[in-house]
């Protein structure tokens, strides 16, 4: 099959789609080069750096409108570390956990170490989500609010009256609006929506998930003070991390955090990403060859968009044509196996990049 070059007046400008590390804005990084060039090679327990992360913690209670008490943790590594330090740090006994992709059941297997109870998994098919099943045993919930995996999106409402929620918010934080008085942990990697790079997790933690730390850190639990909330909580106080931080990832977190509260907050960034992912489903609604992987549309997520093709289409050849034509990274997750294409409609992404990436397809189907 002959090479598709498709026409410049089809291609987004931008051609970053992924739902890995995102497209981090244009002025993003000018900023960066601008103000924050600055910063590299110096202290974080200075005042300059520990400035920028006060202004983070500030403007993600400020974005998150969070109730009374609750206060932003940053730790070193990414959401992987998170799972672990909860595991030592925050889980009493046991957990119950939803899972339905790849990063809820990582989360999961996290649960399994030899001081806490077996965790109750409730398993869904990939493309579906299951629903909680409180009881008085459980004194955690463990759920993705967003499973990037897959796309499904699983709305944040406590599932019982007593025991913590915790929300892996990794592919939602920043893209999708709700209440966070209906989960007491709230936690995420900033290379999704806040358009950031790894190696740094932030958590929103209530007062009751606070008073479940020091509970814990002053038993006679192991804790490794990398995996020790605890630390992570006092260091964050002191507006630090426990160990050197990366800076470009602190400024470009805080830069697209300001970016969004300037233009309407989680409302306005609810609304552009659905504007976003409407596009891509309407337009698979409207293609005969394509479907929305997720059956129900009150489970598809507005950030994580998943189309399946038919037989007829091979969803490889789309992805490889357009990675020959500068549109990157909208394969289908690495251990999913379907034949379907992946994309991204993260906030730092225009609707009308999407319409571009439509077109594109489009051209490619009509082209082979």
């Amino acid at each position: 099959m002959a090479e598709i070059k498709i026409p410049g007046e089809l291609l987004p400008k931008d051609g970053r789609f992924g739902c890995g590390p995102s497209r981090t804005r244009v002025e993003q990084l000018s900023n960066f080069l601008g103000q924050g060039a600055s910063l590299l090679g110096t202290s974080h327990r200075q005042a300059p750096v520990k400035n920028l992360v006060g202004e983070i913690r500030q403007g993600l209670l400020d974005l998150f409108r969070a109730p009374q008490g609750y206060e932003v943790v940053l730790g070193n590594g990414g959401s992987t570390a998170f799972w672990d330090a909860a595991a030592f740090s925050m889980v009493e006994k046991k957990a119950q956990a939803l899972v339905h992709g790849e990063f809820g059941s990582k989360f999961a297997s996290a649960l399994t170490n030899p001081w806490l109870e077996k965790p109750v998994v409730v398993n869904a098919p990939a493309g579906s989500r299951g629903e909680f099943e409180p009881s008085a045993d459980i004194d955690s919930y463990v759920y993705p609010h967003n499973e990037t995996s897959t796309g499904v999106v699983t709305a944040v409402k406590r599932a019982a009256s007593s025991g913590l929620m915790f929300t892996d918010a990794t592919s939602a934080a920043g893209g999708i609006d709700f209440e966070l008085s209906e989960t007491d942990v709230y936690y995420f990697a900033p290379q999704k929506n806040f358009a950031s790079d790894g190696g740094l997790w932030l958590a929103l933690l209530s007062p009751a998930a606070i008073e479940r730390v020091e509970s814990i850190a002053a038993s006679d639990r192991y804790i490794p003070e990398f995996l020790s909330v605890k630390t992570a909580l006092d260091n964050s106080r002191l507006n630090q991390t426990l160990n050197t931080p990366a800076i470009a990832t602190l400024f470009l977190l805080n830069d697209q955090i300001q970016w969004i509260n300037k233009n309407g907050g989680l409302k306005w960034a609810d609304a552009r990403t659905k504007q976003s992912s409407n596009l891509l489903y309407q337009w698979a609604e409207r293609t005969e060859s394509a479907y929305a992987f997720v059956a129900n549309p009150d489970h598809r997520s507005q950030v994580v968009v998943t189309i399946d093709f038919d037989e007829s289409v091979d969803a490889s050849y789309i992805t490889s044509t357009l990675r020959a034509n500068g549109v990157v990274d909208v394969e289908p997750y690495r251990k999913l196996g379907r034949n379907q294409i992946r994309v991204a409609t993260f906030v730092a992404t225009e609707p009308a990049e999407v319409e571009r990436l439509i077109a594109s397809i489009d051209y490619i189907l009509e082209q082979r």
